[in-house]
């Protein structure tokens, strides 16, 4: 039997004929899922509680903020569980596990902000012993501008 707590956090509105939201309540949080009428309600509940439990291990207590400025790190979550419409995991140390993997590889490699650096000081590694005046390929000759070195 649900409590009046329960009955007000976990619930689904009948959106018409092809589809329905279902939702649940969490602290300040709101998880809506849009699905078609032939999903289980009940199911899509334990969908979101999964999720919900994931996003709160990987955050470790989920704000509205963890939500907002890592909104990458959620769809990553998400796309772990749920792509194109299928449900692919709902076991939630699975999911834990493959999203550490992602943050070691991100990690290794830097991140997206350290690719401009890498990239500057790629070439100024560059051994070259001047820069080329013109470029001759067959018929089709380059004039290469004076540029400023680094």
């Amino acid at each position: 039997m649900q409590t009046e707590t329960e009955r007000q956090t976990c619930n689904y509105l009948i959106g018409g004929s092809d589809y329905k939201l279902i939702y649940r309540h969490y602290a300040t949080l709101y998880f809506v899922f849009c699905v078609d009428s032939s999903e289980s309600e009940l199911g899509i509940l334990d969908l979101i509680q999964v999720f919900v439990e994931t996003l709160d291990k990987c955050f470790e207590n989920v704000c509205e903020l963890d939500l907002i400025f890592h909104m990458d790190k959620v769809h990553y979550i998400l796309q772990e569980v749920v792509m194109g419409g299928m449900v692919l995991e709902t076991n939630m140390n699975d999911i834990v596990a493959q999203v550490e993997l992602q943050n070691r590889m991100e990690k290794s490699e830097g991140g997206l902000s350290a690719a401009p650096a890498r990239a500057v000081s790629a070439v100024k590694n560059m051994n070259l012993p001047e820069m080329p005046r013109n470029i001759n390929i067959g018929d089709i000759n380059i004039k290469v501008p004076s540029l400023s070195p680094f």
